[in-house]
C-alpha cells in the first residue's frame, strides 16, 4: 500500500514505542492509518533499527487492543488489553459516529458525541499515566460550536479541552476547528488545527476532468464571514478570486433559538459563467450551503461544488439529492474523518477525500519528535498537483 517515495525522512529517535488506539467508531480510519505506518517503517532503512532506543519500532500492527464494555444500565468502563508503559500513544476518536450502538435496559442506544467523549476519557483513564505521552486526534472537535459565551451558557469546548489536559493529554490534533481561538483555554499545551485543503483539491481534480483553474473561469466562495480565512487561503494557493456571503438577519425576532435570515448578500466579483468551489467547515443539515448554491445560481454561476471537512448530513441526503436533481449542485466533497454512511458513499454526486495517509504522516512525524510545520502548510504540494493537472497528468 505504501510507496517508497511517500516516506518522510525521519532520522531522529522516536519519543517512545508507537501505539495507536482507534476508538469505537474510528476503527476503519485507524486501520488505514496503521497500514501506512507499517509499510513506511518496513521500507525505512534506519541503521539504528535494532538499537534499544528503537525497540518496538517495527511491528505487525500499531493498533492496540482495548474494550469498552457496558453494563445493562448503560454504564461502561474502559480497558486496555496490552501494556502501554512508556509508549507514545495516539488516540483516534470520531465523536460524530452515530452508527455505533450499545444496549441500555434492553434498548439499542445510538452513541452521541457525549458518549464518544466519555469513552475517550475512559481509555485515557485506563492508561493510568503509564504512557510516555498521549496525543488525542479528534478530527471533529467535541462541542466546538459551543466556543463562546453569549448570555448565561456553558463553554463546553473549553471545559473539554481543559479536562483532557488535566487527565494527562499532551497534544490535541483536530481538523478545521470551528474557532481555533478555543486553544486559548489550554495555552501551555499543544493544539493543532489542520486543514484538508490539499485533499479537497486532489479529490476535485481527480474526479472533474474539465476544470479551468483560472480567475476568469473559476472562483472560491465562503458561505459566511466566519469561514473567510479558509476561502482566502484556498483562493490564494489556486490563484483565484474569492467571494463571500453574509446573512442579513431579522434581530427583532427569534425563531428556533436564532434570528431568522432575511436574505443572503454576496460580496465579490461577478460569478456568471464560472465554476464555483464553496468551502465550509461542516455540512450539518445542508440547508445553508444549498441556500448559498441557490443564490449563486441566481447570479448565473456555472457548476457549483461544495467542499466541507465534515459531512454530517444530519437531516439525511434528500436535501442534497434534490439540489443535485434541480441542477443547483454538481458535487459535494467531504472527508472520511467522520462517519460516512454507505448511502452517502454510493451517491454519484459525492467525492470522498481520504485523510488516512495525512494522519499517518502526522503520527509518524510526531512520534519522531520532528516538526510537522511543513505538513500543516501544503502550498508546494498543491502547486505541483495543479501544474500536473493543467498538463493533463492527473
Amino acid at each position: 500500500m505504501a510507496h517508497t517515495h511517500d516516506k518522510r525522512k525521519l532520522d531522529t529517535i522516536p519519543v517512545g514505542s508507537l501505539g495507536v488506539i482507534a476508538l469505537d467508531g474510528c476503527r476503519e480510519l485507524g486501520e488505514k492509518v496503521d497500514d501506512y505506518l507499517i509499510g513506511w517503517r518496513e521500507d525505512r532503512e534506519n541503521e539504528h533499527k535494532n538499537s534499544l532506543a528503537f525497540s518496538g519500532y517495527m511491528r505487525s500492527s500499531y493498533l492496540l487492543g482495548y474494550s469498552l464494555p457496558r453494563f445493562g444500565s448503560g454504564e461502561g468502563k474502559g480497558m486496555i488489553t496490552e501494556s502501554v508503559r512508556g509508549m507514545d500513544l495516539y488516540l483516534l476518536v470520531d465523536i460524530c459516529n452515530y452508527s455505533v450502538t450499545y444496549s441500555m435496559f434492553g434498548e439499542e442506544n445510538h452513541m452521541s458525541p457525549d458518549d464518544h467523549y466519555q469513552n475517550l476519557k475512559r481509555i485515557i483513564a485506563a492508561v493510568g499515566g503509564k504512557a510516555r505521552r498521549i496525543t488525542v486526534i479528534m478530527p471533529f472537535l467535541y462541542e466546538s460550536r459551543q466556543h463562546k459565551r453569549s448570555a448565561r451558557e456553558s463553554l463546553d469546548c473549553a471545559i473539554a479541552l481543559q479536562e483532557l489536559v488535566k487527565m494527562g493529554v499532551d497534544n490535541i490534533v483536530t481538523f478545521d476547528a470551528h474557532d481555533p481561538r478555543v486553544m486559548n483555554s489550554i495555552p501551555l499545551h499543544g493544539f493543532e488545527t489542520v486543514q484538508a485543503t490539499y485533499q479537497f483539491i486532489k479529490g476535485l481534480l481527480g474526479k472533474v476532468r474539465d476544470l479551468s483553474i483560472e480567475p476568469e473561469h473559476m472562483m472560491v466562495v465562503s458561505p459566511d464571514e466566519g469561514g473567510m480565512s479558509r476561502a482566502i487561503y484556498m483562493a490564494n494557493v489556486l490563484g483565484l478570486d474569492m467571494g463571500m456571503f453574509y446573512k442579513r438577519r431579522d434581530y427583532t425576532q427569534v425563531v428556533d433559538g436564532r434570528n431568522p435570515i432575511v436574505a443572503h448578500e454576496f460580496l465579490g466579483s461577478d460569478v456568471a459563467g464560472k465554476d464555483i468551489l464553496v468551502l465550509d467547515d461542516m455540512i450539518a443539515s445542508g440547508e445553508s450551503v444549498i441556500e448559498v448554491a441557490r443564490e449563486l445560481k441566481k447570479r448565473k454561476a456555472k457548476r457549483i461544488f461544495i467542499a466541507a471537512t465534515f459531512g454530517l448530513f444530519s437531516r439525511g441526503l434528500k436535501p442534497v439529492d434534490d439540489a443535485v436533481e434541480e441542477g443547483i449542485l454538481t458535487g459535494v466533497l467531504t472527508t472520511n474523518l467522520v462517519y460516512q454512511s454507505p448511502e452517502l458513499l454510493d451517491r454519484s454526486w459525492y467525492i470522498s477525500c481520504d485523510m488516512s495517509k495525512y494522519l499517518a504522516y502526522i503520527i509518524d512525524t510526531l512520534n519522531h519528535d520532528s516538526s510537522i510545520s511543513d505538513l500543516l502548510d501544503p502550498n508546494q504540494r498543491i502547486q505541483s498537483l495543479v501544474s500536473r493537472y493543467k498538463n493533463g497528468e492527473v
